[in-house]
């Protein structure tokens, strides 16, 4: 990919940012992971409540570079330069960031470690999970005016070709069951990120 084109995704992608964040010394990094369906964007919702992390969400950000998503796989990997770009721009600069995409290989997580490493970013990784018949009424109901406004596209056939790719996170990190009530886990990453000392 053309340097100039990555860099006028970027560009792109940074004017349609809201009001960050306070800048901090070694800012948080919550790296979020899972399937469709299965509550990420509920609990970056519930996590922001009590901590200022800016939310950085994958489905949102591919419908500030492509008006119409085809979710190919050279629109995703445009994409995520432009995000993996944002986020180390963000973080160099102090602003704790939330990071709400599926994330389900270790080989796209790979990028964010080093990210976090390169930054001095404080890295906390969390896997949200739901029983896999929740996930699928939550996709239903995407399809209805009863669903809450959600930027994802994402359906159960998309949940299905997805399943089989889901690895483990290789290191510590928070399970979230969206199923059940997420207050203690929550209250326990914001006591890690409210941590002095790394």
């Amino acid at each position: 990919m053309e340097k100039k084109s990555v860099e006028h995704d970027l560009e792109r992608l940074k004017a349609s940012l809201e009001t960050l964040p306070e800048p901090i010394a070694n800012p948080g990094f919550v790296v979020v992971s899972g399937l469709p369906g299965t509550g990420k964007t509920f609990f970056c919702k519930k996590l922001t409540e009590q901590y200022p992390l800016y939310v950085i969400e994958s489905d949102a950000l591919r419908k500030v570079l492509f008006r119409r998503p085809d979710y190919s796989a050279s629109e995703s990997t445009r994409l995520f330069s432009a995000i993996h770009r944002l986020l180390e721009w963000l973080l160099k600069r102090g602003t704790p960031v939330c990071f709400d995409a599926t994330n389900l290989t270790e080989h796209h997580r790979e990028h964010l470690y080093r990210i976090s490493d390169r930054t001095g970013a404080r890295l906390i990784l969390i896997s949200v999970e739901a029983p896999m018949e929740l996930a699928y009424e939550r996709l239903k109901a995407r399809k209805s005016d009863t669903a809450p406004e959600t930027k994802s596209d994402a359906d159960w056939e998309i949940y299905r070709q997805m399943k089989p790719m889901v690895e483990k996170i290789r290191r510590h990190h928070y399970v979230v069951d969206t199923s059940r009530d997420i207050s203690p886990v929550v209250n326990k990453i914001v006591r890690a990120l409210n941590r002095k000392y790394w």
